[in-house]
């Protein structure tokens, strides 16, 4: 199979959303608008997640997987997804499914003139002190940014893969996808999707995560940005 795009899949403790994630995605890639492949990447889970995605990948072509040795978080999840990438489009959804594969064909729609498409959470789902501290913590970073995006948590994008392997990896990257790709003097662009409640599973992420955390990350942002090498090579042999 010629495939086009990949979807990440991070995973950490979510044997209770596992099945449900196999049937959405494979339901997703027979009406993709590119032609779909998975890549789980178990960071590190202690419950059975790992025999539940070596289950699914032994059954579907299309579903693969990597496991880490150990737990290093969200963002390097993402990150090693997009370095294990082959294909020329990239993108990403949380296990949870609190946004539905069906969406990716809304932001494909877009990446054709832009080189990462971002979904913005319509009608969250979240409780009141997630979602308010979501807002507040996507005010600081746009306010240290200027990336313009509303809604970078939204765990529903899709990249062109040449762009998503430049990004440099740091904690938090995650929340900075768009602001990553704009210092690479890439074109963004964000579309409202839909959100749903979580059905399984618990969240892995409280306020700290949310709020604390992210404007910590961008001081840390301010600086590399400082320091950031971008190039085009004009010309080789």
């Amino acid at each position: 199979m010629n495939y086009q795009f990949t979807i990440v899949v991070p995973v950490y403790n979510e044997e209770d959303n596992l099945l449900r994630v196999e049937k959405e995605l494979l339901a997703y890639t027979l009406i993709a608008t590119k032609t779909t492949k998975i890549l789980f990447v178990n960071d590190g889970s202690k419950d059975k997640s790992q025999t539940l995605i070596e289950e699914i990948c032994s059954r579907n072509d299309a579903f693969d997987y990597i496991l880490f040795k150990e737990n290093r978080g969200l963002s390097a999840a993402i990150k090693a997804g997009f370095d294990y990438t082959t294909t020329e489009l990239v993108g990403y959804i949380d296990s949870d499914l609190q946004t539905a594969p069906e969406d990716f064909n809304l932001l494909l729609e877009h990446i054709d003139t832009h080189d990462l498409v971002t979904g913005v959470r319509a009608n969250r789902k979240d409780s009141f002190v997630k979602n308010m501290s979501s807002k507040i913590a996507n005010g600081i970073r746009r306010a240290f940014t200027k990336d313009g995006m509303d809604d970078t948590g939204c765990p529903l994008k899709v990249i062109k893969t040449e762009y998503a392997k430049r990004i440099p990896m740091f904690k938090g990257l995650h929340r900075f996808l768009p602001a990553m790709i704009m210092l690479q003097n890439g074109k963004t662009k964000q579309i409202p999707v839909q959100h749903f409640p979580r059905v399984a599973g618990e969240a892995k992420f409280g306020v700290w995560n949310r709020l604390l955390g992210p404007l910590m990350d961008c001081f840390a942002y301010l600086w590399m940005k400082k320091k950031y090498i971008n190039y085009e090579v004009a010309k080789k042999k």
